[in-house]
């Protein structure tokens, strides 16, 4: 009888745990208006992870910028009241991250020593440190997504190193990135091979070569194995186009992605989930809904 129950014990914990640390979806939220705002993104329970879109101009001596098209404008210091929210989201277990770059901007390092300027920024102005000036309010987002798509590619090792330097000496700073699928990503390669990155969301579309096309899973199948057998990250995720409109290529319908991709993927160690462009276009399509129990 004590045995049996040991073993009903052994089960229940480790249901537990792959509840607690298993797989899920990551999100981007901020670019359209329409998309409801971060405390009902977050209140849904389907994301673990939210990053928020665009800081897009930095470096170079710019003043930075940052672009949540029309749920607030930063520069009219009309985006505070989201501090709630990102307290709420945390409160949830979601981790949020602020993402930089974009395909629309204006961007780039110029030197070491403007990575460690923007590094300062980013950690006095998002994250754990002080500023006067902080877009969101008083609350601490919990890292820094790269989503680098233009401009010079030099330098973000170096953003890396001081963004995860921070890090260490205060609340932990999370590292993702959400490369192009061709491997090595031609803007984020050098920074990718730091092996600091916490989550890798490959964008497996835009991108025919590596990307799924109507009955062909070969390529975007290869394509993740390359990726997760050569990047040192915590976990790697198929990053995806939550509706056909959502990018020029590269939607998987749910049905193929939860029959035919998730379960060979799934095997992977480094798997961590699936990312998804964008939340405006999930709620649209409602395709987190269609995937989220294959998870």
């Amino acid at each position: 009888m004590s045995q049996l129950l040991s073993l009903l014990s052994l089960l229940i914990l480790t249901l537990l745990g792959s509840t607690v640390s298993g797989s899920g979806i990551a999100i981007y939220w901020g670019q359209n208006g329409n998309e409801g705002n971060l405390t009902q993104t977050c209140a849904t329970g389907k994301f673990l992870y939210v990053n928020v879109a665009f800081l897009n101009k930095f470096g170079s001596g710019q003043t930075p910028e940052l672009n949540l098209a029309g749920h607030c404008n930063p520069a009219s210091n009309t985006c505070t009241f989201l501090s709630e929210s990102i307290r709420y989201c945390q409160s949830k277990g979601i981790k949020l991250m602020l993402a930089i770059g974009g395909g629309i901007g204006n961007y780039s390092l110029a030197s070491k020593a403007d990575a460690k300027n923007v590094a300062a920024y980013l950690w006095n102005t998002y994250l754990g440190g002080k500023s006067n000036s902080r877009p969101l309010g008083d609350a601490s987002l919990d890292g820094i997504d790269f989503d680098i798509e233009l401009g010079s590619v030099d330098y973000y090792e170096d953003l890396v190193k001081y963004l995860v330097a921070y890090g260490k000496h205060g609340k932990k700073v999370y590292i993702t990135g959400a490369p192009q699928c061709p491997y090595p990503d031609a803007h984020l390669g050098k920074a990718i091979n730091t092996g600091l990155f916490d989550y890798v969301w490959v964008q497996f579309y835009n991108n025919p070569p590596c990307q799924y096309t109507s009955g062909n899973t070969d390529n975007i199948l290869n394509s993740w194995t390359k990726w997760t057998t050569t990047v040192t990250a915590g976990k790697i995720f198929l990053g995806l186009p939550a509706a056909t409109r959502a990018a020029g290529s590269g939607f998987i319908p749910a049905d193929v992605l939860t029959s035919e991709i998730l379960p060979v993927i799934k095997k992977s160690p480094k798997y961590g989930g699936v990312m998804l462009w964008s939340k405006y276009w999930d709620d649209q399509s409602g395709y987190s809904s269609s995937i989220l129990s294959s998870l």
